[in-house]
């Protein structure tokens, strides 16, 4: 099978030993520090993301390293800042720097670089500095650097040799505060569209071979002309249409510039009264406008706070209080991010219920609070765990108090069958293979339903164990809307994300792009989906001690995949008889369905948990196959 290929894929440590043997010289010994024997976060120069400990910065200014820029660089995914400026790297610039896509800064200057101006850089749409100067480039400026609208502090292609025109698409970069093509060999006319860099503050444009006139568009400089060097001379200056300018020499009939502080004190009384009426007035104002927002703020509240009361029936605080025995510990079953979940007993009904009663007292808790409900309330599927109702009040301390009423599930969590170490007494061990197909075909229908069949997207962005709660019946139930995303859709498109909690799910399960700020995505829920899914196949949780110095349960399945899967394959996860076969690192004695079901689940886990975006299935692809997967083990049983 062609899966390794497909999942092979370059990584930080890989691509950083190749940027040093690109090295010729290291006078300063920098890059000692690169090598096998120590993570490569603690590389000198090296800085990595909290959350997955992959390279986002790569700072080796002034270090006169003297060698050529590997194009393994490229392998940097998750780079967000590359200086090297100040040494001696010579050759072209290697155009895999347009494979960073999160770079935000690119520092290049004072080298020895040479060729063209790779165009691919155009595709890091996140750049806001460039600084290229100081080099020996040459040829013409790529037009797909004026496609970078990010740029908002500096483009810097000084002391060069770059040729041609300065293009008319230079009028693009609207957010730009300095643009420097100085000491090059352009020419042609300087373009009219560079007025509409309307946020442009420095233009260098001198040592170059412009001809023409300077255009109109620039006719809104302001502030005071300086009367010393060139601008003293009345024929080397023209001021025309700038009417914003002031002072400078007198042969350019200026207005002189306002001096502070010497004003007439009637004047001044009567603008310091000016001034002290429209602060009174502005204050209330503002007061006015805070009051409103506050009424507002409040009844908004009052209607998020029970989304789903008018449609269910109500619960008192003093029953939730009654049902679990005053929350007592014999009763608590689980904890969140933002509360804990008690079992409980509604006299009214007569039915057993989880309670998950919020701590407000979190950041965020609140806010977790109004998105479950909204995400619930309209929200039906049979795998879904289905909301009861909500509870807003005060308690008897008077504290204000919120919680919201599940249907408990009988057989806990799925967190608890995989891991017996936290398993309590009331449930068996063990989760054969069917079992857990099942689970995950229950789990992949939710995401299905969510993704693909909800008039409103829904993003669940906290996919794990410990939220898929089984029933009776063995049937899995997602749980835990807390930090769900629901995104409005106007023609096909997800455009909006209606909530704002900063949380973006759990570590190990959260997707790496998610760790460098990137929006949650369909993409995301499937990544989490994919460790879920190798989580149950290994039986080892994605932060499992044995994963160090750059490991992870993906790659640790990759090592095994397809040859060897039973020498990590959870003991459990196939029947008794099957056993030694696991033991002695043997799969001959597998049934031969058994073995095409795990490889192809192992297949999806490993595609869904793929580090880029691009290369991870859809839930669409991932639900007809496990289709064909269960009428194939299906099949086998039978024989």
């Amino acid at each position: 099978m062609a899966v390794t290929a497909i999942l092979g894929n370059q990584t930080d440590n890989f691509a950083l030993l190749k940027f040093k043997e690109s090295i010729s010289n290291d006078p300063y010994k920098t890059l000692e520090s690169w090598n096998t024997s120590i993570r490569v976060c603690k590389w000198k120069g090296v800085e990595c993301s909290t959350m997955h400990e992959r390279v986002t910065e790569l700072n080796l200014e002034g270090y006169q390293l003297h060698g050529t820029l590997s194009p393994y660089v490229g392998n940097l995914t998750f780079l967000i800042n590359l200086n090297l400026r100040n040494n001696s790297f010579f050759r072209e610039i290697p155009p895999e720097l347009g494979q960073l896509l999160q770079l935000q800064q690119l520092r290049l200057d004072q080298n020895l670089f040479s060729g063209n101006t790779p165009p691919s850089i155009g595709n890091s749409q996140k750049l806001q500095y460039l600084d290229l100067s100081q080099n020996m480039l040459s040829g013409s400026i790529p037009l797909e650097i004026f496609n970078l609208f990010s740029l908002s502090s500096s483009l810097n292609l000084s002391h060069n040799s770059l040729s041609g025109s300065l293009p008319s698409e230079v009028g693009m970069l609207k957010n730009i505060d300095m643009l420097d093509v100085s000491e090059n060999n352009l020419s042609g006319d300087i373009p009219r569209a560079i007025g509409e860099c309307v946020s442009l503050e420095y233009l260098l444009l001198q040592g170059n071979s412009f001809n023409g006139t300077i255009p109109s568009s620039l006719a809104s400089l302001k502030g005071e002309v300086p009367t010393h060097g060139v601008f003293g001379n009345v024929t080397q200056v023209d001021v025309f249409e700038n009417n914003k300018l002031c002072g400078g020499i007198s042969q350019l009939h200026l207005p002189p510039c306002p001096i502070k502080g010497r004003k007439h004190s009637k004047h001044h009384k009567f603008r310091l009264i000016a001034v002290i009426v429209s602060v009174i007035s502005f204050l209330l104002i503002l007061s006015f406008i805070i009051t409103i927002y506050l009424m507002r703020k409040r009844n908004k509240k009052r209607s998020f706070d029970s989304p789903t009361i008018d449609q269910l029936a109500t619960v008192s605080y003093q029953d939730l209080h009654r049902g679990t025995d005053g929350f007592s510990t014999r009763n608590l079953i689980g904890s969140g991010s933002f509360g804990s979940v008690y079992r409980g007993n509604l006299l009214l009904e007569d039915n057993v219920v989880a309670v998950k009663v919020m701590n407000l007292q979190k950041k965020g808790a609140h806010k977790s609070f109004i998105v479950e409900c909204n995400a619930l309330k309209n929200i039906r599927h049979r795998n879904l765990v289905k909301i009861l109702t909500c509870c807003s009040s005060i308690d008897y301390k008077g504290q204000e108090f919120k919680a919201l009423v599940f249907d408990y599930m009988k057989n806990g969590s799925l967190e608890q069958w995989l891991h017996p170490d936290i398993l309590n007494s009331e449930h068996p061990t063990t989760l054969n293979l069917g079992q857990r197909l099942n689970i995950i075909i229950d789990v992949a229908s939710v995401l299905h339903y969510l993704h693909e069949e909800c008039e409103q997207l829904v993003l669940h962005c906290d996919l794990k164990p410990s939220n898929v709660l089984l029933d009776e019946d063995m049937v899995a139930h997602v749980s835990d809307f807390g930090i769900a995303r629901l995104i409005s859709a106007i023609g096909g498109t997800s455009h909006k994300n209606t909530s704002t909690i900063g949380i973006k799910g759990t570590v190990g399960y959260a997707p790496p792009e998610y760790g460098v700020g990137s929006e949650v995505s369909r993409c995301g829920d499937m990544y989490s989906f994919g460790i879920l899914v190798l989580e149950m196949l290994t039986g080892r949780r994605p932060t499992d001690e044995l994963f160090e110095d750059g490991q992870n349960l993906h790659n640790f399945v990759v090592n095994s995949f397809p040859d060897d899967l039973i020498k990590i394959l959870d003991p459990h996860l196939v029947p008794r008889d099957a056993e030694v076969a696991i033991q002695d690192g043997n799969s001959e004695n597998l049934i031969p369905s058994v073995t095409e079901c795990l490889v192809s689940l192992f297949r999806i886990g490993l595609i869904c948990s793929m580090e880029s975006l691009k290369e991870r299935m859809n839930i669409v692809d991932v639900t007809r196959e496990l289709s064909i997967i269960r009428k194939t083990f299906l099949a086998g049983e039978t024989n």
